[in-house]
């Protein structure tokens, strides 16, 4: 099944690489200073101060409650702006591409429930690589690029665990929407239905598509101690996009992901059930190895749920123009 034949028809004289190149660097742009600088706009008027207290105060921003808001603010205009609403119109002016294309299938009950429960059985399994990750030791003549690192990663925690330090369910409300709803919309759109689709153009190789396009998804949030349980979840997307043929399959798995995790974190909150937020341990390897063979065999339903899908609708097709 290729979708990128059934929906993209990019501009003749240039090369799909060079298509996937240029979306990933408008991309970078539009979510790391386009997105950004309208959000801070916003933020700035909702701030409890003046606009250079504001931008003083911006690197110590994880340590302040009162930059809990705009820091919302900068977030989702960053992923729904700069990911989902410029890569959109850039999609359409640029390539000619209607981005509704991408998500025009109708789909029954059972794929939803198929993407949510691999979604969620594929934790317990990534949760083996994010310890290892974490642990991560960097050769010697690479000891200043692991010291940077590790100030960033650190520095994301510290972002994180202010935003999703939720003390009321409307915060809990605007988390959910920036980090689960909008990243959700935003990463995907581009990471799978712009990039792995050129990619594979490309290459002709839905295979390389899948792992180069999660490498960059996982690249673009800087977090090297967290690289490879990101790009193993962003295949884990790629390939539920490509089976379905519809962007709505990874922008749910997403969410679920996304949204699951800051369902844990609100309930510790109110005390409902003890969750910490920053354990990177693995499962029990039992429950590992159970969960991955569970995660393999929904794999493998959906897949074979969308080959009869696609087959009968096809020869449905055949039979309405002959």
């Amino acid at each position: 099944m290729d979708i990128f034949d059934n929906h993209f028809r990019l501009k003749p004289h240039r090369h799909p690489a060079v298509s996937a190149l240029l979306a990933f660097l408008v991309s970078l742009i539009t979510f790391m200073l386009i997105g950004p600088l309208i959000g801070s706009i916003f933020a700035i008027l909702v701030f409890d101060g003046s606009a250079m207290e504001f931008i003083q105060g911006m690197s110590n921003a994880s340590e302040s409650d009162s930059y809990k808001l705009p820091l919302f603010i900068l977030q989702g205009s960053a992923s729904f702006i700069g990911l989902f609403v410029l890569p959109a119109l850039y999609l359409k002016g640029a390539e000619k591409i209607n981005p509704t294309s991408l998500i025009s299938k109708r789909l029954s009950l059972l794929p939803w429930l198929l993407t949510g429960l691999v979604t969620l059985a594929f934790m317990p399994v990534n949760s083996a690589f994010i310890e290892w990750n974490a642990n991560v030791q960097f050769p010697e003549f690479v000891s200043d690029f692991e010291s940077w690192a590790r100030e960033t990663e650190e520095a994301a925690a510290r972002m994180t665990e202010q935003l999703t330090q939720f003390n009321s369910f409307s915060e809990f409300l605007i988390g959910f929407t920036v980090i689960a709803i909008f990243a959700a919309l935003g990463e995907e759109l581009v990471f799978r239905g712009m990039i792995q689709n050129m990619l594979h153009k490309s290459f002709g190789n839905i295979h390389a598509a899948i792992w180069i396009s999660a490498a960059l998804f996982s690249l673009i949030h800087l977090q090297f101690f967290g690289f490879v349980p990101r790009m193993l979840l962003g295949a884990l997307f790629g390939y539920l996009y490509y089976w379905s043929g519809s962007l709505w399959i990874p922008i749910f798995a997403h969410l679920v992901n996304n949204g699951f995790m800051l369902i844990l974190i609100y309930l510790n909150t109110t005390g409902f059930i003890d969750f910490d937020l920053e354990n990177s341990e693995t499962a029990p390897w039992l429950a590992v190895l159970i969960f991955a063979i569970i995660t393999v065999s929904l794999m493998f339903y959906f897949r074979k749920y969308f080959i009869k899908y696609n087959s009968s609708h096809d020869g449905l097709a055949e039979s309405v123009h002959s």
